[in-house]
């Protein structure tokens, strides 16, 4: 059951919506970095695993 807020319903309201959408783009935007940042940690890792040593004595 919604609460009676006059006249600034609108305003109230409004400031939920915008409030709740931000919180859903932070979590989104958070979910999505931790996914890229965990791709490259897994291929620096596989990278570690598969003789990175030898890697930098080819390169010079």
């Amino acid at each position: 059951m919604m609460p009676d807020l006059g006249k600034y319903a609108e305003a109230v309201l409004s400031s939920y919506a915008i409030s709740l959408g931000l919180i859903v783009a932070l979590v989104v935007l958070s979910v999505l970095r931790a996914r890229k940042v965990k791709a490259q940690l897994a291929e620096v890792e596989a990278r570690g695993k598969t003789g990175g040593k030898a890697q930098e004595q080819a390169d010079g």
